[in-house]
């Protein structure tokens, strides 16, 4: 018999004996590194902007000369020069004289303030009159306003997206170091498995896990390592799993998790290191197992793709997060749900939802079936002791 614990118990279990793994740190390119964890604080090497620069276009001054001006007691001031895009300003200013700086030039020395164009009259003699004051550091961004040499960018276990591509890129960054992609090994077992390519007979079935799995360990950024389909033959289970092992940071085998006779896995992970856990109060995914080999996490899910797939999202999905630096929590959106659901058998209900004019939409079908999940956006949870859903209730959507 299962001896079936709460999804909570196990998530804890989980933490307690592998929460402290972690993957290394390696350095990629910058433009490989999208979607990836940093693996320590990313410092700033240069002040940014790394010069004074203008916001406006207009004139570079000394504050002090436009105090009290107006339009009609204007300040004039002696155009001694101008400062050119993308060109280090040669110019110092004296008291009573500015320069023409463009939106994002370098402010000669010794000024401290732009007066913009609006506010100033070209006389056409070579000077100009300033009709209304400006205060120091006005219209300006001074060097190092934004970044200084060691200041932190990006914390430990910031995920790089688009945005932050770009702004590495700015910085002068052609590489980051990041958390390697822990390695998980892939194993479905049952003698009624054929390859997805390859034709099948009445009484089989095309093996959905292992590419289901795949797809699911890179969107979050972990990498697989497939090693095939396993006819429900210990001896045989027990090699490829060794093999596996030698390799990957972790594994999960599909399939043989249940209590027939020809289930092998808890066996297995038993005789081969320690089971933690054999049975899940949640529906679908209850013969779900978790053991620890060689200080290695394993995963037995069920053959049931569906189940397969719930039980990676709450159970093994976390366990990587952490694993690459990042945090455990899940995208959620709080919405009512479109109808009434019943839920009254003791277990955790784990149903999958379509998202649809501001309502959850539960999509409700036969377990053993993975197109179920086609289509939909996410899932809810029906706590094991609430007897279902009422029409309208507020629910918290799970994204995939």
């Amino acid at each position: 018999m299962l001896e079936v614990k709460t999804l909570a118990q196990v998530n804890q279990i989980i933490s307690d004996h592998f929460g402290h793994l972690r993957a290394s740190g390696e350095n990629v390119p910058l433009e490989a590194a999208l979607g990836r964890r940093l693996y320590q604080d990313l410092l700033s090497k240069e002040f940014v902007p790394n010069f004074n620069r203008s916001t406006v276009d207009g004139f570079a001054l000394i504050s002090a000369d436009a105090f009290g001006s107006s339009e009609s007691i204007p300040a004039i001031l002696t155009v001694v020069g101008k400062s050119a895009m993308g060109e280090h300003s040669q110019l110092t200013l004296r008291r009573g004289e500015c320069a023409s700086v463009p939106t994002g030039g370098e402010l000669p020395a010794g000024a401290d303030a732009m007066v913009m164009l609006e506010h100033a009259e070209d006389y056409g003699d070579g000077t100009i009159g300033v009709i209304k004051p400006v205060a120091p550091g006005a219209n300006l961004i001074f060097k190092g306003d934004d970044l200084k040499p060691g200041q932190v960018i990006y914390q430990q276990g910031k995920k790089i997206d688009v945005a932050d591509v770009g702004t590495l890129a700015a910085l002068g960054f052609t590489q980051v170091t990041v958390y390697r992609a822990p390695v998980i090994g892939l194993i479905s077992t049952g003698d009624e498995l054929v390859k997805p390519g390859e034709p099948i007979s009445t009484g089989q079935i095309r093996d959905v896990n292992e590419p289901l799995l795949q797809a699911a360990l890179e969107k979050c950024g972990a990498g697989a390592h497939a090693f095939g389909i396993c006819k429900d033959d210990k001896p045989v289970i027990r090699e490829r799993m060794l093999t596996a092992l030698k390799t990957c940071d972790g594994l999960i085998v599909t399939g043989g998790t249940s209590v027939g006779i020809q289930d092998a896995l808890p066996e297995l992970v038993s005789e081969l290191g320690t089971l933690l856990v054999h049975g899940v109060a949640a529906k679908p995914g209850k013969p779900t197992l978790v053991g620890a080999i060689d200080e290695k996490p394993v995963f037995g899910l069920p053959g049931n793709p569906a189940a397969a797939f719930f039980m990676f999202q709450v159970l093994v999905k976390p366990l990587l997060e952490t694993m690459m630096g990042g945090s455990t929590g899940e995208v959620r959106l709080v919405l009512p749900i479109a109808r009434a659901v019943p839920s009254n058998h003791g277990r955790e209900d784990l149903l999958p939802v379509k998202i649809k004019a501001g309502q959850a939409h539960p999509v409700i079908g036969k377990s053993g079936l993975i197109t179920t999940l086609a289509n939909t956006d996410g899932y809810i949870r029906i706590p094991r002791d609430k007897e279902g859903l009422q029409k309208n209730e507020h629910v918290e959507v799970n994204l995939f």
